[in-house]
């Protein structure tokens, strides 16, 4: 890669990183499921106008319309605004992969090899960590949520994977144009109208600026550099960027909202990080009988970004492969969770 994109990649994961910061900051302006449809209005509008028609079946952007911005991300804003620290979300969120990883075998037939086994296994004992040191001090309630949140990620993922967009994205503007409306009404139905009109008429800058960062940064440019890089360069260039996002998100937490890591926490970033890294990059896979590489991808998200993707990746979704992948040869990584 040009030193160029290199910094563009380490940018958009800077970006989904931070994106739990902001996530955090914004949910002190709005109820949960209010601020993930005001987040997904406007990543869609205007940009729904301007990327042109969708390239990939409804049912397709339909259904991680669905999985990825009402389960995933409904339930990432529900356990943040319930009490998990943004730092810690932006790593368990990486368990996505796994989740990815179990899902493709169940429905698509993927056997993953021995060394994903080994990763998938790590990285569960890094959420193992994770949740006995958020039981000392925090809610496990929340912590499952984002644990849920993670799960619905990887069903997003295998959906994405099917899907196969050639452009990533024209794909989350309109996945984007579908949570709007249910999280807009389970927000009327469970967080009721009287706080959400109260959250709106006390809309300020630093809301407004939380809103536009998750919808136009995290989102709109997090997942178009991403498509954009993978356009570019191989899946197995691109991907390991994604790694960085809870390194960026565990310290921005610390620097701007003084989350405390404790060494229970970072020995959980290293198992999960690791197992994650092992997960999605190494050993072949086989699928109906044959062998083929797969990209569990990372955090994602997507894209993900991200990843994610996005998210990303909090806002993090999945995006298309790089060059010369597609669901023929099984090569679908996701972007990290913005």
């Amino acid at each position: 890669m040009r030193p160029s994109h290199v910094l563009l990649a380490v940018l958009v994961a800077a970006v989904w990183g931070v994106n739990f910061v902001v996530i955090e900051i914004g949910l002190g302006h709005f109820p949960p499921l209010l601020f993930s449809a005001l987040r997904f209005l406007a990543a869609a509008v205007p940009a729904v106008f301007l990327v042109g028609r969708p390239k990939v079946a409804w049912k397709w952007i339909v259904g991680v319309g669905l999985a990825l911005g009402v389960a995933k991300f409904g339930l990432l804003f529900v356990g943040m605004d319930a009490g998990m620290p943004a730092g810690l979300s932006s790593l368990v969120l990486q368990i996505q992969a796994v989740f990815t990883a179990l899902f493709a075998f169940l429905l698509l037939g993927e056997r993953p090899a021995r060394v994903r086994l080994v990763g998938m296994a790590v990285a569960l004992a890094g959420i193992g960590v994770a949740a006995a040191d958020e039981g000392a001090s925090g809610p496990l309630g929340a912590f499952a949520l984002v644990v849920a949140a993670a799960a619905c990620w990887g069903v997003s993922n295998v959906l994405t994977r099917r899907a196969a967009p050639a452009d990533a994205l024209n794909f989350m503007v309109w996945v984007s144009t579908v949570p709007v409306l249910p999280l807009l009404a389970l927000s009327l139905l469970l967080e009721g109208p009287s706080r959400d009109l109260e959250a709106l008429g006390a809309l300020d800058p630093s809301g407004a600026g939380a809103l536009l960062y998750v919808a136009w940064g995290a989102t709109v440019f997090g997942f178009g550099a991403w498509g954009w890089l993978l356009r570019r360069h191989p899946a197995s260039t691109v991907a390991p960027f994604s790694l960085l996002v809870p390194v960026f998100g565990m310290s921005s937490a610390a620097l701007f909202l003084g989350e405390p890591v404790s060494p229970l926490r970072w020995c959980a970033a290293v198992l999960l990080v690791g197992g994650v890294a092992l997960a999605s990059f190494g050993g072949r896979d086989r699928r109906a009988g044959r062998k083929t590489e797969t990209g569990a991808g990372g955090a994602g998200g997507g894209a993900n970004g991200p990843g994610g993707h996005p998210h990303g990746p909090g806002d993090q979704g999945a995006a298309p492969a790089g060059r010369g992948t597609g669901p023929a040869d099984g090569r679908e990584p996701v972007a990290p969770s913005r």
